[in-house]
């Protein structure tokens, strides 16, 4: 049930994020909307709870992937902040003129190699260990990587590895980083490559083993925030938050680099 939990919450809260665009005046003019990319599952839910403890503030979570944000931006959907994986989706939305600015960058994003914590596959950074386990591993798990940052971060980096090929017969896709996790964390994929402040997130740490992986295996994941051009006083000053120190301590306790 715990494994359900868990990532159950971020398929509910980007349902929710339908639900605004449909029901706009049911959202309280007072709450914080953040449309953010599915990495920052964990570490977002504490700074929004922090956050609310000290300002009385609410802050609602929508959590996927930065790629369908980015279009139901574009259609409409009542953004106050959107939190990016890549970069590149807040610029887009900036040339639309439906950004106040051009944001700034909150985060580095990791990706790891990730496995069930009973598994046998070693690991390594150059993952020889995953290479000569995988004749033996039914499926490799990998966020979409046509719309999922982290998702082409990992296959940038198993072509660079030279294990695309390899893998590409036993892929299982998660619609974003989130779901890819979840594969692995319920058995239905072997191995993975997640986002590394998933890994490092308790909830997923007791059930698995993970190794951040070279930086240099992938395009930097450069991840980006900005408002939007609705958004109001209240949505500007969390937006000041997430860049503060203390903001900063929790995004590298989870693997974060500086932005």
């Amino acid at each position: 049930m715990l494994k359900r939990d868990f990532f159950g919450a971020a398929v509910t809260l980007a349902t929710g994020a339908i639900a605004w665009a449909e029901q706009p005046g049911a959202v309280s003019s007072r709450l914080i909307r953040v449309a953010a990319a599915s990495d920052l599952q964990f570490a977002l839910a504490e700074l929004a709870g922090q956050y609310r403890q000290e300002t009385g503030q609410q802050v609602q979570l929508s959590l996927g992937s930065s790629g369908n944000f980015t279009q139901q931006i574009r259609q409409g959907l009542p953004v106050d902040l959107f939190m990016a994986a890549d970069e590149d989706y807040v610029f887009q939305l900036a040339d639309a003129g439906l950004t106040q600015d051009r944001g700034v960058v909150y985060a580095l994003g990791r990706i790891a190699v990730l496995v069930p914590a009973a598994s046998p596959v070693p690991l390594d950074p150059a993952l020889r260990g995953l290479r000569e386990a995988l004749p033996g591993l039914r499926h490799f798990a990998i966020g979409n990587p046509e719309h999922a940052p982290y998702g082409r971060a990992a296959q940038q980096a198993l072509e660079r590895l030279g294990l695309w090929e390899l893998v590409r017969t036993k892929l299982v896709i998660g619609e974003n980083i989130a779901q890819a996790t979840q594969f692995v964390t319920s058995g239905a994929a072997q191995a993975g490559i997640t986002a590394a402040s998933l890994a490092l997130a308790p909830e997923v740490a007791r059930l698995t083993r993970s190794l951040t992986l070279p930086a240099d295996l992938h395009a930097p994941l450069r991840q980006r925030m900005v408002l939007l051009r609705s958004a109001g006083g209240p949505a500007a000053d969390f937006y000041r938050f997430l860049r503060s120190p203390a903001a900063r301590t929790v995004l590298q306790r989870y693997g974060f680099g500086p932005g």
